[in-house]
């Protein structure tokens, strides 16, 4: 009765594993490889599955979902010989969960080493200035190869990010002398550059003000010139005017004139710069006096070119000698 007992106990617990081993629940984001007698026969998607105990078993259980694995920092020789040191990240995914249980032995090792050695393959062919500014251009150098490398694995590398690259400290102190200076030197070149084209605008300002200040004066002594023109044009006719009324013997014409010639040189004489203090007789009666002087004169003139003229005109023929006389 007793071995009866144990051997159902036996027996059940036995079955229960067995059912246990035959259903089998693949959770969402993974897919399980599966072994009949240890070789791979297919792959189950997520979901509910029934296998035969003992003959079926699970290989490996993969995880399809894209995965982010860090890369360690690492000293790195760039072409002109800088030592810097670069770590980054790496996102891929499984897209072939055969492929990545059976054709490479520990995955994130396999893609971590080829990371790595991409990483100095890309920054070693260039130089220190250009490591750290086309980094862009390393990142993608470095996702071609190993997105190659890793295709036959059933891998596919979405990103790889470099995520810092650092010189040598002496290197960064030579890079900001290296910086401040051609800051310095770009400073003096605009500063220079704005002092050139100060002094042309300069220039040309004064060009422009010498061309309008020769313009000024060519006008001035053109109106000038024509002012004198005008005057002696007007002085020339009041002359003539005055002759010709002196000619008519009109005392009046000669008398204006002496006049305003008499009290235009007084006006000259007075102005000089030379002159700070004039005493001269300046009484109307004075002036007066002098212009009927002058005017007498002319009028003695004219009364005797009159006389003479009449004469020549009314002289009579000599009288006849008388007969007998």
């Amino acid at each position: 009765m007793g071995l009866s007992a144990v051997l159902s106990v036996v027996l059940l617990f036995a079955g229960v594993i067995l059912v246990l081993k035959a259903v089998r629940m693949v959770p969402q984001g993974y897919e399980w490889t599966v072994e009949r007698f240890g070789r791979y026969t297919h792959t189950m998607d997520p979901g509910l599955h029934f296998l035969i105990p003992i003959v079926y078993g699970v290989g490996r259980k993969i995880n399809m979902m894209e995965q982010v694995m860090e890369v360690p920092s690492q000293d790195v020789i760039t072409k002109d010989n800088a030592v810097v040191k670069v770590d980054g990240i790496v996102y891929f995914q499984v897209l072939d969960a055969a492929k990545a249980a059976y054709e490479v032995a520990q995955l994130e090792v396999a893609i971590l080493n080829l990371v790595m050695t991409n990483i100095r393959t890309a920054i070693g062919s260039l130089d220190l200035d250009e490591s750290l500014s086309k980094r862009d251009e390393i990142n993608a150098k470095v996702l071609v190869a190993v997105d190659q490398a890793t295709h036959p694995w059933g891998l596919k590398v979405n990103r790889i990010e470099l995520k810092d690259i650092q010189p040598p400290r002496d290197l960064v102190d030579s890079m900001a002398r290296q910086m401040k200076a051609e800051r310095e030197k770009r400073a003096n070149i605009l500063e220079a550059e704005g002092h050139r084209q100060s002094e042309i605008l300069r220039a040309e300002g004064d060009k422009q003000a010498a061309i309008l200040e020769a313009e000024g004066k060519r006008e001035a002594a053109f109106r000038e010139a024509e002012a004198r023109e005008r005057l002696a044009e007007a002085e020339a006719k009041a002359t003539q005017l005055v002759s010709d009324a002196i000619a008519g013997g009109n005392v009046n014409a000669i008398n204006y004139f002496v006049a305003q010639k008499y009290i235009e040189a007084f006006k000259a004489l007075a102005e000089a710069p030379n002159q700070k203090f004039v005493m001269m007789p300046m009484e109307a009666t004075g002036v007066i006096g002098s212009l009927a002087g002058i005017a007498e004169l002319a009028k003695n003139a004219l009364g005797s070119d009159a006389l003479a003229a009449q004469a020549s005109t009314t002289r009579t023929p000599p009288p006849s000698p008388r007969p007998g006389g």
